[in-house]
């Protein structure tokens, strides 16, 4: 296929799918694309990581760069660029030359972010082209075993009781974490009320100690609180139980369906990566998902490591912008 006309056919994707919610800042300058080779790739292939090393797409990712780079034949280099909220090491990726050699790891912040800053100088839809689905992690719901409660009915019935006198703990203004708590609050027209914290672990470290009730994280990080005892699990998010914690039931077994967090993580390249490389990228890191020791130890990160094509990641990208872009709007959440 002709390299230009896969260049245009990405350009075209946001008009095909209407406008992104972020301010169409132009990239600064043209970037040339490389030339397809057939022995792609030659040289080390770089994942930019927009966080600490330690955190969860950082975790995802090492746990597959290993087997990647055997199957590649070429070194897979995890390059964490924290800082902005994600937004600096994803500008990076953007205005990296679309050779094939540059790959961002994209999760629930790449979806949430355009509509709590609106004047990000990237547009995810525009600026990038979906790679590959990777895996996706859900939420659990967490209370300080003090809170009489045992079920989602039980806290949001304590909550109607004692409006605005409930708060939950998330590891930050805009993650998954507060996001689901301002999702509680929609849908069960409760008033718990948000206390960010800077990361997970400044959070759970709080509510452990009874300084917060309620709280939200991922189940590789409360699974030992909750099996000591010093915290109790009350629904998780996702559409069936998770195999870390089967005892913890969903909140659709709970009657709240409507209550979902899962966060999605996958790859994406600069727009204008040729097909071929796309194509290459997606369907190692597949074959790397379903090795026994990769799946496995994604398992143990609390992962489903399910995997999905770029047309596949594009949908979940843009049905998950569309239901969370509804809910900052109602909300009314900005951070800059």
């Amino acid at each position: 296929m002709n390299i230009n006309l896969i260049g245009l056919f990405f350009w075209a994707i946001p008009l095909l799918y209407g406008q992104s919610a972020l301010a169409q800042t132009p990239r600064p300058g043209p970037v040339p694309a490389a030339p397809v080779t057939s022995n792609y790739p030659t040289q080390a292939i770089r994942m930019l990581v927009p966080y600490p090393a330690g955190g969860g797409s950082d975790s995802l990712i090492r746990a597959m760069s290993a087997k990647m780079s055997e199957r590649l034949g070429q070194t897979v280099i995890i390059d964490n660029r924290p800082g902005g909220n994600t937004a600096i090491g994803t500008q990076l990726a953007a205005n990296s030359r679309p050779d094939g050699y540059t790959y961002l790891v994209a999760d629930q912040a790449h979806i949430i972010n355009p509509f709590l800053m609106p004047h990000l100088p990237y547009d995810i839809l525009r600026d990038f082209a979906p790679v590959a689905l990777l895996a996706n992690s859900a939420s659990i719901l967490v209370v300080h075993p003090s809170l009489p409660v045992h079920t989602v009915n039980d806290l949001i019935a304590l909550a109607r009781a004692h409006p605005g006198q409930i708060n939950y703990a998330s590891g930050g203004n805009g993650t998954t974490t507060h996001m689901i708590g301002e999702l509680i609050n929609a849908e069960a027209h409760i008033k718990m009320v948000h206390i960010p914290y800077k990361g997970a672990a400044p959070a759970i470290a709080d509510i452990v100690a009874g300084q917060v009730s309620v709280a939200f994280n991922g189940v590789f990080a409360v699974r030992p609180l909750v099996e000591s005892g010093r915290l109790r699990a009350i629904a998780i998010s996702g559409t069936q139980r998770k195999p870390a914690m089967p005892q913890v039931p969903t909140f659709i077994e709970s009657g709240w369906p409507s209550i979902d967090a899962t966060s999605y993580r996958g790859l994406v390249a600069p727009m204008g990566t040729p097909l071929p490389f796309i194509t290459k990228i997606y369907e190692e890191s597949i074959k790397c998902l379903e090795t026994p020791e990769v799946h496995k130890r994604l398992l143990d990160l609390g992962y489903d490591p399910t995997g999905g094509s770029p047309q596949t990641y594009d949908r979940i990208i843009r049905s998950e912008m569309s239901k969370w872009g509804r809910l900052i709007r109602q909300v009314g959440i900005r951070l800059g």
